[in-house]
């Protein structure tokens, strides 16, 4: 088949990649429009408009899928399936209309859980233990149409959702083509999502990351790796921010006021609704990111002092 790969971001790369590998013909991608980034604030490519550049593929970045030049040269490369990871932009049934087979989309949850922007952080935030990745039809509504496969994944009590995405966006990048390859061969079947089981992904934000020291310690080690890498797990001391990197429970230790600190020697204790956790990883505004007990002895803590 011809295809045209949508997508936008560096967890999109792992499909493009078995994309161009396949047996199809790649002949474009859309992506998103360059952006600014970095202290320059000048315009970048995306990591899936950059690896086009690279192999010389046409890249295609309509501000909205629906200009009419966009939708122009769509029809005018004529491809059979549109595969999607990740592009970031609601696509409009003129646009999925054009080719024969649609447009195909890998997304990171066992459908209809998590339909959204960000199932990943979501399933890591609510404790699921199994999660996964579906390859559906893509049609108007947000993230409902019949799905063609699907394949599962454990979550580890220790993946942040940098960790669970990477390895859903290999494992979901040969999905994928098998679906394409049985697509091309007529034997795809895409059966409708069930009503029941349905919830709701949207990304999270900066306000989402804050960590909720009133919470139990398992909630706030969820909400921290869910939130790592990106908007980043943070809190207040002293009045100023703070990221924090993953933390990790400890059921046995002393009881401490929620967002109480202890510092020993080879650990910094923050205390929560249950028991303690240790932190990880510090990021005080401005600093490179340091072991908790470096940064600790760096600002010296007093005895009873709290995170915010």
């Amino acid at each position: 088949m011809r295809l045209v790969f949508a997508g936008t971001p560096a967890v999109a790369l792992p499909a493009l990649q078995a994309v161009a590998a396949s047996r199809h013909e790649l002949v474009a991608v859309v992506t998103r429009p360059d952006a600014p980034a970095g202290r320059g604030r000048g315009l970048v490519r995306s990591p899936v408009g950059a690896w086009a550049d690279a192999h010389g593929v046409e890249v295609l970045t309509p501000a909205r899928p629906r200009e009419p030049e966009f939708l122009d040269r769509l029809r005018e490369l004529a491809p059979d399936c549109v595969p999607v990871v990740a592009y970031g932009a609601l696509v409009p049934p003129v646009a999925l209309e054009i080719p024969r087979h649609g447009w195909v989309n890998l997304h990171f949850s066992l459908l209809p859980a998590w339909r959204g922007a960000a199932p990943v952080q979501h399933a890591v935030l609510h404790g699921d233990e199994l999660t996964g990745a579906s390859v559906f039809q893509l049609e108007e509504g947000l993230d409902t149409g019949p799905v063609y496969g699907t394949l599962t994944d454990q979550i580890r009590p220790q993946d942040t959702s940098g960790d669970l995405l990477d390895r859903l966006a290999g494992s979901g990048a040969g999905l994928l083509v098998a679906v394409l390859d049985a697509i091309a061969d007529g034997t795809a079947r895409a059966e409708p999502q069930p009503a029941d089981g349905v919830s709701l992904a949207p990304k999270l934000t900066v306000e989402d990351a804050q960590v909720r020291w009133t919470d139990p310690a398992f909630a706030v080690d969820r909400r921290i790796r869910a939130c790592t890498p990106a908007p980043g797990g943070w809190t207040t001391f002293r009045g100023d921010r703070v990221k924090l990197g993953p933390v990790r429970p400890v059921p046995d230790g002393p009881e401490l006021k929620p967002g109480e600190l202890l510092v020993e020697r080879k650990r910094v204790l923050a205390g929560t609704a249950t028991t303690p956790v240790a932190l990880g990883e510090v990021r005080a505004a401005g600093k490179k990111p340091m072991p908790a007990t470096d940064w600790a002895r760096g600002v010296r803590v007093d005895a009873g002092e709290q995170f915010a």
